[in-house]
């Protein structure tokens, strides 16, 4: 494998989470937008207006719906956006670890934040015997270093410095509040898309007033369905990139920052083999930790791997192990 420095690394990461996170809009909006043309185009092939006829209704539809649009996923996005960080701890069933609970976790992030001029995060701990951890939060007042008991018992101290340092690099980098926006993207397109297959089902489209436009009208239903459903696979694909990314890059910065790659790459090592958490059934939520906490982890193939919300342990291990 060529090797690839730690810098050129995050440089790479960064560009791409960029580019990758700038089309959640644009699939938002320009899915609205081919939404009221397939509306139109169906609805006026009986009555032969020309394509310059369509469009022009399309545009003035959507130009008059986009400010709603907006303004709802808007909304929808402050609301999830703010609450998201109360909400993962809630699900992860986490609860604060002080330094007199355990001082040997608490010193090595500590130390691991004063060497590299870093605010000291919050540390909580999910009681459960195998190994992971995450990062979570969104404002220096809500950042959260989150391990499991599995990790503070069985990891080594240059072990669990590795992984410390891997999520303060999410933190530092700001990986968690990208990946927050990107979950709630899906989250909106997901609730828009059930609300355009509800207007059409259940609106005059659905209903007709002949043979005709119930025939267009079910046309219309199996369009839209398969359209929404296309859209909600790009979002899919786009989010789980963004995270198959930045987990390259917390790899990097968490060896950076030790000096000790190869204390990561044996943390993962063990991480490979007992990552699942009990308490953990959200999808999002298992997203978030260094290895997917989810149960029902299966063999990737070419296509899980498209959709899978972390690049495959090996490779990762394979990388740290050239430094």
């Amino acid at each position: 494998m060529e090797y690839v420095g730690i810098q050129t690394q995050v440089r790479r990461n960064n560009l791409r989470s960029t580019l990758l996170l700038i089309l959640f809009p644009t699939v938002i909006v320009g899915l609205t937008w081919l939404f009221f043309y397939i509306l139109y185009s169906v609805g006026d092939s009986e009555s032969g207006y020309g394509a310059a006829v369509v469009i022009s209704t399309t545009n003035y539809s959507f130009l008059h719906a986009l400010p709603w649009v907006l303004g709802a996923c808007g909304l929808w996005f402050l609301i999830a956006y703010f609450s998201h960080s109360s909400m993962i701890n809630a699900a992860a069933h986490s609860h604060l670890l002080s330094r007199k609970d355990n001082k040997r976790v608490y010193n090595l992030v500590e130390n691991l934040c004063m060497a590299n001029g870093m605010q000291m995060p919050k540390v909580n701990v999910i009681e459960d015997n195998s190994i992971n951890a995450f990062a979570s939060g969104i404002s220096k007042k809500t950042y959260t270093v989150t391990l499991s008991r599995g990790a503070i018992d069985k990891l080594s101290d240059e072990e669990l410095e590795g992984v410390i340092a891997h999520e303060l690099t999410h933190i530092r980098n700001r990986d968690v509040r990208l990946l927050i926006v990107s979950i709630i993207f899906v989250g909106i397109f997901a609730f828009i898309s059930n609300m355009m297959v509800r207007s059409v089902m259940y609106g005059n489209w659905a209903k007709g007033s002949g043979k005709n436009d119930k025939g267009g009208g079910a046309i219309i239903i199996i369009i839209v369905m398969v359209l929404a459903a296309i859209g909600y696979m790009i979002t899919m694909f786009l989010r789980f990139a963004i995270s198959r990314k930045r987990e390259y890059m917390a790899d990097a910065g968490g060896a950076q920052m030790t000096k000790n790659p190869r204390a990561l790459a044996s943390a993962l090592r063990k991480i490979s083999g007992d990552s699942t958490i009990e308490a953990v059934t959200r999808e999002d939520i298992a997203q978030l930790f260094i290895e997917h906490a989810a149960k029902g982890k299966s063999k990737r193939g070419f296509f899980s791997g498209l959709f899978a919300t972390h690049p495959p342990i090996e490779k990762r291990i394979e990388i740290l192990e050239q430094f």
